[in-house]
């Protein structure tokens, strides 16, 4: 297998739309040779002691004209003589504009950052950076790749942005870079998987219809979805969107029940929780919402006080709400009489806001309380171990703006349809094209941003094979993996899965 060293410091041919540029752009912009370092390292992973390569590294991205324009940042942990059909796996977070920080520190990495897995901030440095047994090296080789204007990468030389910052152009890219590292390190015949998290799982779609959606194909054994958001219309928060309430719903249902605020007699597990939630949301509750203002007095009586039963607030509020709770206004009135809000990413984590008597809370708790510890795990670990060290900051979420949310052409009915951003058909379409593909979902009970009734309706609709689609949830949030037990079994499930897919094969 040719050294992944290669892969880093390989230059690609982008299909670049044009763009208008300054009259004063000069005509060659000085662009820096690519950054790359190569470390090896040892450590123990899924029981099995590994020596593996860590190649870190910049992929210049080249116009038609071969002129540097961009450049993807990713890290590729390789095991030492794998051979050529070793699996391996290419990860990314979302945003749009995260880096592959979470899964890469959090999750999937050979180290990991250590905070507290029971929804408490994780304070000041120095934060532990650990060995990380639940690492997937003992089964797959892992490729973290940060997408142009996220983690160190960049747009370079006379590049824009705009070629990269939208669903379809970052997924080509994406998608661009997977065939070249392919190509470098001599692994066209290995099984493949791809995912991410959060829009990372829209970029997986994305990305999937970019590697198998043309005769060019790259066949992929797996996706990898982990906190999932593929239809957004489905939460869009606009006047007459009465799914958005229907989808959010089991999530109330089990953050109250996170913080023993649902009226007696209640749960007695979580699952309990969201099978009773997720039945009146599809059933009573959403043929209420249809009716709109003809909804009878007494069924409406009716609702609201299994609403109240199922959110824990009380039916006063329901009332004035009009049976529709806002997911902002959720996290403020939970626990408004103890002072207290929840987060969004998960809703097991608990602030305290300037304004007790607002609308919506001041800020996530859920966020502001894990970010500090990844910023510095990922800087010190790329800058001092993997002695890949770039004279910039590492962006870790916010470094992309103007997203184009445009889709291609293809997918099915609409594809294109900018008003109504859907990447689930792509899904579909790679299910029925690739008899072999199957997607790995994992979704936390406590997460608000993507929640998992919104996941599971999205992939149970036309077009999306039955039995090829399987769900595994766990007792966090957003980023599951932040508690240790919750890591370890994600760990566990997407090893297996991989496991499955590669004997699925009987190659």
């Amino acid at each position: 297998m040719r050294h992944a060293l290669l892969a880093a410091a390989l230059s690609l041919a982008l299909p670049l739309q044009a763009q208008d540029k300054p009259k004063d752009t000069p005509a060659d912009v000085a662009v820096a040779a690519p950054i790359v370092s190569v470390t090896r390292h040892q450590g123990v992973f899924g029981g099995q002691t590994i020596s593996f390569t860590a190649t870190a590294g910049e992929t210049v991205l080249k116009d038609r004209e071969g002129k540097a324009v961009a450049t993807i940042v990713s890290t590729a942990y390789v095991r030492d003589g794998g051979g050529p059909n070793r699996p391996v796996t290419f990860l990314w977070n979302g945003g749009p504009g995260s880096g592959s920080v979470w899964l890469h520190m959090g999750a999937f990495g050979p180290k990991r950052v250590v905070i507290p897995g029971d929804a408490r901030d994780d304070g000041a440095p120095p934060f532990p950076l650990v060995d990380n047994p639940h690492s997937l090296l003992d089964v797959t080789d892992i490729v973290f790749i940060d997408p142009v204007g996220t983690g160190f990468s960049r747009v370079v030389g006379k590049g824009d942005p705009k070629d990269y910052w939208g669903v379809t152009q970052d997924a080509k890219s994406v998608a661009t870079f997977i065939r070249a590292w392919l190509r470098e390190n001599g692994r066209w015949n290995a099984p493949k998987f791809i995912g991410g998290e959060s829009y990372g799982t829209t970029r997986s779609a994305a990305v999937i219809n970019e590697l198998e959606g043309s005769f060019n194909d790259v066949s992929v054994n797996g996706i990898i979805l982990i906190s999932t958001i593929l239809d957004f219309g489905l939460q869009a928060e606009v006047p007459g969107n009465e799914m958005a309430f229907v989808v959010n719903l089991p999530n109330y249902t089990t953050a109250a029940w996170y913080h023993k605020a649902l009226p007696a007699p209640g749960f007695a597990t979580v699952v309990d929780a969201a099978a009773a939630a997720r039945a009146f949301a599809a059933g009573p509750y959403l043929s209420a919402l249809a009716k709109g203002n003809a909804l009878p007095a007494d069924e409406r009586a009716t609702v609201r006080k299994r609403l109240a039963e199922l959110t824990g607030l009380s039916e006063a509020y329901l009332d004035k709400a009009d049976l529709r709770v806002l997911p902002g206004r959720f996290y403020k009135e939970l626990l408004r009489e103890r002072g207290l809000t929840i987060g969004r990413l998960d809703g097991r984590y608990i602030g305290i806001d300037f304004d007790r008597a607002g609308e919506e809370p001041d800020n996530d708790p859920s966020f502001y309380g894990i970010d500090a510890g990844y910023t510095a795990a990922i800087n010190a670990w790329m800058r001092g171990p993997l002695k890949f060290n770039p004279e910039r900051e590492y962006s870790t979420i916010g470094g992309v703006s103007d997203w184009d949310w445009r889709l291609g052409a293809r997918g099915g009915r609409n594809g294109d349809n900018a008003f109504y951003m859907n990447v689930t058909p792509y899904i579909g379409r790679a299910l029925r094209e690739n008899s072999g593909l199957r997607v790995f979902v994992a979704q936390g009970w406590y997460d608000h941003a993507t929640p998992f009734f919104g996941a599971e309706y999205a992939l149970s609709r036309t077009g999306i094979p039955a039995g090829r689609v399987e769900y595994h949830y766990y007792d966090a949030g957003h980023m599951m993996y932040v508690r240790e037990a919750d890591l370890a079994k994600l760990s566990t499930d997407v090893r297996g899965f991989i496991r499955r897919q590669v004997a699925a094969t009987g190659r």
